[in-house]
Parts: C-alpha cells; sequence; structure tokens
C-alpha cells in the first residue's frame, strides 16, 4: 500500500530548488516546529544495522560559531545560517553499544531479549571481524552521510535552505565541542536556515550529467 504525502512532481521540483547555499540571511531563523521535524529527519535516518554509530550537535550560539567559523576556512555559512549541524561519529563501537541497542530494540518492539541473540551475535561478529576491508571509523562515517542525506532533503522538503560542508578542521572543532570527552568526533557540517536575496549561486542551472549517463540499468 503505497501512503505517498506529495506528488512525484513536486519531489523533484524541490530537489531542482535546493543548492548548496553560499549566502544565507542571518535575520532569518528557523522556526522552532520546522526544525522539530528536521531533528526527527536524523533521529529518523537508517543506519547499518540499526547501531546509529552517531550524533548531532546542533550550534546556535554566535560566540561559539564564530570560533568555529574561524577554522572552517572563514566560511560565512557556518556564522549566518539560522543552524548549524555538527554531524559526528561515535569512536568506539563495540560490544556494550551492541547490547544496549538490542535492549531498547527489546524494549520497544517488546519481545523477549533471547529472540534478538542470534542478531546481537551477528553485529558483534561484524564490528569485530568486518567481511570487507574498512575500519570502524570509515563504517560509521558512511552511515554519518546517510543521515547528512536525510537531513538535507526534508530541509528540501520544507523549503529550508542547506549546505554541507567537509572544509574545517576536525581537530579543532572536537576541541571546541569538547566532543572526545562525549565519545565522539566531527566528519561534516550541515548550515542550515534561508538562502540571502542576493546569493548569485540561487538561481544558477544545476550542473549535471544525464540520468542517462549516471544511471544503468539491468533489466
Amino acid at each position: 500500500m503505497h501512503n505517498s504525502l506529495t506528488t512525484p512532481d513536486q519531489i523533484v521540483q524541490q530537489l531542482n530548488w535546493r543548492y548548496a547555499t553560499k549566502q544565507f540571511d542571518s535575520e532569518q531563523k528557523i522556526p522552532d516546529d520546522v526544525w522539530s521535524v528536521l531533528e526527527q529527519s536524523l533521529v529518523l535516518s537508517p543506519s547499518s544495522f540499526g547501531l546509529q554509530p552517531w550524533k548531532f550537535f546542533v550550534v546556535r550560539n554566535p560566540d561559539l560559531r564564530q570560533q568555529l567559523r574561524d577554522h572552517a576556512w572563514g566560511q560565512a555559512q557556518v556564522t549566518d545560517a539560522s543552524h548549524l549541524v555538527v554531524l559526528a561519529i561515535k569512536k568506539d563501537i563495540g560490544t556494550a553499544e551492541v547490547d544496549q541497542f538490542v535492549e531498547r530494540m527489546a524494549t520497544v518492539r517488546d519481545v523477549p531479549m533471547e529472540t534478538l541473540a542470534n542478531y546481537g551475535g551477528m553485529v558483534k561478529g561484524f564490528l569485530a571481524e568486518p567481511p570487507y576491508p574498512i575500519t570502524m571509523e570509515s563504517w560509521a562515517t558512511r552511515q554519518v552521510y546517510i543521515a547528512l542525506g536525510f537531513l538535507m532533503y526534508s530541509a528540501a522538503l520544507l523549503g529550508v535552505d542547506t549546505c554541507p560542508m567537509e572544509g574545517f578542521d576536525p581537530a579543532k572543532f572536537d576541541e571546541l565541542l569538547q566532543l572526545p570527552a562525549q565519545g565522539y568526533s566531527a566528519v561534516v557540517l550541515c548550515a542550515a536556515g534561508y538562502r540571502a536575496a542576493d546569493d548569485k549561486y540561487a538561481d544558477l542551472p544545476k550542473v549535471r550529467y544525464s540520468a542517462k549517463t549516471v544511471i544503468g540499468h539491468y533489466d
């Protein structure tokens, strides 16, 4: 059963509308009810095994954001956007984290813990010996980028502008936000707000390869 709240044309329209906003209107703030939905888009983002090896830090303090901007190539989005989200990975992911998640799953789904034993064992096995060459840091980072996509897509549907940003010094951000003490490390940023009227990039045509070029089919 389909459960669509929007049309295909509306989705394409908003995807064409969005762009990586370079200039934000610093006077325009995202309403609390809208921001609450965007936070939910992060909470509801999928991740491998459902483990959610992340935390999202929302920075609104102007003094702190100015300090962060000094370690983000001076990019204005860091200070001028309504909200700045620092997407971070959990540094240590192991048996304790799996046990914690399995316990929550048992509670939320109201099932006995023993019915989840095989699942928990499978996840622990993956973390201990991944079936392909990858570090846990790289694996967790991949999950964070899924959440970033969910945030940006949800924002576009709500008419909120965003700009994903990798141009920053993660070590300095970690230090200023005291992330290591909390067990996390910054990997990517997302500024969110509303575009400035004079942002010259807003009306530029998107430069994308055709679907035929980037999508292959095996029918």
